[in-house]
């Protein structure tokens, strides 16, 4: 009896849909639709572990399914990471969708990065679904030697 979509789930869906567009028909132009708002959620959403190492800060971005060419590792500003990209749903002929819960659309995060951030040396390579972003650090800077000053008699 169970075939992975319930005739609620449809109701559900439609009323669901139905609900957005007399929402988004009632609102003043300017205001951010609801499927925006829901995709800005799923962009800020987009979970990433950020770790600091003694030589580097490395960024781990799960993204199951992504292409590599679908991916932007950028610095903006001098100082902003900046990772973004685009999923797109595989277009099957014919196929016809009974349940969709994998996200798909646009995400964006962006980070600051420290003072001693060597944003001339940085590297990202993705494997099984998951980026990991590499920021080495600066050399700290050499101490400075206490400058003697003598002092004359007079």
């Amino acid at each position: 009896m169970d075939s992975g979509i319930t005739t609620f789930d449809r109701i559900l869906s439609t009323l669901h849909n139905l609900f957005d567009v007399a929402d988004n028909a009632l609102k003043p132009v300017d205001t951010p639709t609801t499927k925006y708002v829901r995709d800005a959620k799923a962009m800020a959403a987009t979970p990433v572990d950020v770790k600091e190492l003694r030589t580097s800060y490395v960024f781990v971005v799960d993204m199951p399914g992504m292409k590599a060419g679908n991916v932007r590792v950028q610095v903006e500003d001098g100082n902003v990471l900046v990772i973004s990209g685009e999923r797109k749903r595989e277009e099957e002929g014919g196929a016809k969708y009974l349940k969709m819960e994998r996200r798909v659309g646009r995400f964006m995060r962006w980070f600051v990065l420290p003072e001693n951030a060597n944003v001339e040396s940085i590297s990202a390579a993705a494997r099984d679904g998951v980026l990991t972003v590499t920021v080495e650090k600066l050399p700290p800077p050499e101490p400075k030697n206490p400058k003697t000053i003598q002092v004359q008699i007079a």
